[in-house]
């Protein structure tokens, strides 16, 4: 099929690289525009920009879709059908419309839970068993379209976003290569009405972590927010992030440290954290972090 590919971010690449490998023709790749980026502020191209270049693709990185001209230009390449995965712009209808198959969402979520922004995230935060992928047919709404194509997979017990977001970014280049391939088979199915949940963008002020919360809660925190904006503490002045935690036994006032590994009382139970990284610093595992801090057991951390 002749494809315009529209993505932006890490989560994006495998897909493109899987319909390419699918020998798809690939008529233009969309992405955001370079962004300054590092210490020296040079724009950077994104993921995409940067792996479309090195296969050879055209790419295109408009500010805006909703001109007359960004529009015509879209609408020349004459293509089949667009794959869209985190682009990133809003796509008016009459970029909807110039495909003659329209244009197929990979929304890493089982539509209708998590709709929106930030579904990886908001899938570890609220403790959800499993997750997956949608291929969908959009339309003018948030992630409202008919849903062709979805593949479930669990939510390991210690798993972060970062693990889930590489293992989702995989399981949506299979399925959007098998949705095309069976493109004319498929049936479209309307979302339900029920069950119906918005994964809103990851504000950063929920990043603190609140040590009065059951310690399921406070894990799940850390492990959705991993790796970024990451969950924090304040010690003395200085924020620590924590990048990976496991539930453990104990209790205590919470914010406690319990023992020299830095086990944490919560409201209810504990948390061991495993992986933390002090501002400007490199993550270190734990034992490695203690080994220069030396938060003694005892120790309150402050919370929320």
């Amino acid at each position: 099929m002749r494809i315009v590919f529209m993505g932006t971010p890490d989560f994006s690449v495998p897909v493109l690289e899987a319909l390419v490998a699918a020998g798809h023709e690939i008529a233009a790749v969309y992405c955001q525009p370079p962004r300054p980026a590092g210490r020296g502020k040079k724009d950077r191209p994104s993921p995409v920009q940067a792996r479309a270049e090195a296969l050879g693709l055209n790419v295109r990185h408009p500010v805006s879709l909703k001109t007359a001209e960004a529009q015509a230009d879209f609408a020349a390449l004459k293509a089949d059908i667009a794959v869209v995965v985190a682009y990133g712009l809003i796509l008016p209808q009459a970029i909807l419309d110039a495909p003659e198959k329209g244009c197929l969402n990979i929304h890493a979520s089982l539509l209708p839970r998590w709709r929106g922004a930030a579904p990886i995230h908001r899938a570890i935060m609220a403790g959800d068993a499993e997750t997956g992928v949608c291929i969908m047919q959009m339309d003018a709404g948030l992630d409202t379209g008919d849903v062709l194509l979805r593949k479930s997979l669990a939510i390991g017990a210690e798993e972060t976003t970062a693990e889930l977001h590489d293992r989702l970014s995989v399981l949506g280049s299979e399925a959007i290569v098998e949705a095309l391939a069976a493109l004319d088979r498929l049936q479209p199915e309307p979302q339900p009405e029920e069950g119906v949940t918005y994964a809103s963008k990851i504000d950063k002020a929920e990043a603190r972590i609140d040590w009065t919360r059951p310690a399921a809660e406070v894990d799940r925190l850390i492990r959705g927010l991993s790796p970024f904006p990451g969950a924090w503490f304040d010690l003395n002045g200085t924020r620590i992030k924590v990048l990976r935690s496991s539930l453990a036994e104990g209790s205590g006032q919470p914010s406690k440290v319990l023992d020299s590994g830095l086990r944490v009382a919560c409201g209810t139970g504990a948390v061991q954290l495993l992986r933390l990284q002090r501002a400007g610093k490199a993550a270190q595992d734990v034992d490695v972090f203690q080994s220069g801090a030396q938060i003694a057991p005892g120790t309150i951390l402050s919370g929320v």
